[in-house]
Parts: C-alpha cells; structure tokens; sequence
C-alpha cells in the first residue's frame, strides 16, 4: 500500500515493508523486517501538454530523509527492534542506518515531532531547507495528524497480516513494498 502527501516541492510517502538483507550490515541483525517506510521526498509538477483539462504530470523524486518502522518478523508485533532512521541519502542510496532510543521506544511520538520541524530534517538530510517555500513546511506541518493516522492504520494492518506480508517461497533477499 502507498500513500503519498503531496505539497508543492515535498512530500511524504508511506508504504509498508517486508524487507531481508542477504548482507546485514553488523548490529542490524539477521532474518526478515516488516514495518512501514516514510520517506520525504521531493516532488516534482510537470507542465500540463494539451487542453486545459489535460492532466498534469507528477514526479515524486529524490527521497531526502527516511524512517523505517521496522521490527524483526520472527518477534512480537510492535518491538519495533529494528527501527531506524536515514539522516542523509547520495542520490537514491540511503546514509547509514541510524539508531535512536527515542525512535524506538515512542515511534509515533518520533515521527509527529520530527514532522512537525520538516527545516531540521532537512538541515540533517544536508538539503538546505531555503530551496523549499514555507509554505511547503507549513502544509506539512497542518498535515501532521493525518499522516499519522495512515502511519497508525497501515501498522494495525501489518499487525492484522494484512499488508508486508513475505513473498511466496524460500526467500533469500526480499525488498516487498513501493518504497
């Protein structure tokens, strides 16, 4: 499932996620992950071609900060032992993992503050936060409670099996999920 929050130069995208590294970094442990990914992204209008009721291409771009809600598959729904962040990516390939006790113990919590001051994500994500509008970050802001009501809802549906569910068949590497 992917959803996706649309301003006029960011947005943010979630999906769920079942994941298994075939080359853990060290730390990050073994088996598969599930969760769900939030990305903020880029967004990219393109001109509308045609009559004035021509729809109007959309690009959703360059990811710029990512938070995985992760917990092993083998574990208890809602351990979240593998959550982490992505401060900063080079290109389309996510930074390091990175670690954080507050992430993991509230992510709920987490990501409602981090969102709510979407400069200091960028300013951590090496993105200068100048070559967004404010308005951009206000929007984002505003939506804050409905991004985290679709956050809420997709994890109830991963903990209900619904959704990042394992591919079919002896899995060796696996990235399952729009993200």
């Amino acid at each position: 499932m992917l959803y996706v929050f649309g301003f006029e130069k960011l947005c943010v995208a979630i999906s769920d996620l079942f994941f298994l590294d075939p080359a853990p970094d060290p730390g990050q442990g073994d088996g598969p992950e599930r969760g769900v990914r939030l990305e903020i992204r880029l967004l990219e209008l393109g001109a509308a071609e045609g009559s004035i009721y021509a729809a109007r291409p959309i690009n959703i771009g360059r990811a710029l900060w990512r938070g995985d809600l992760l917990e092993t598959v083998d574990g208890p729904y809602g351990s979240f032992d593998r959550t982490h962040q992505h401060l900063t990516f080079k290109g389309w390939e996510p930074g390091h993992r990175m670690y954080d006790g507050d992430l993991s113990n509230d992510p709920l919590g987490f990501l409602t503050r981090a969102l709510s001051d979407p400069q200091s994500l960028l300013v951590h994500a090496e993105f200068e936060p100048n070559d967004i509008g404010e308005r951009d970050f206000e929007d984002l802001r505003a939506s804050v409670p409905e991004i985290m009501d679709v956050i809420d809802r997709t994890l109830k549906r991963i903990f209900a099996g619904e959704l990042a569910a394992a591919p079919a068949g002896e899995i060796t590497q696996a990235r399952i999920g729009w993200l």
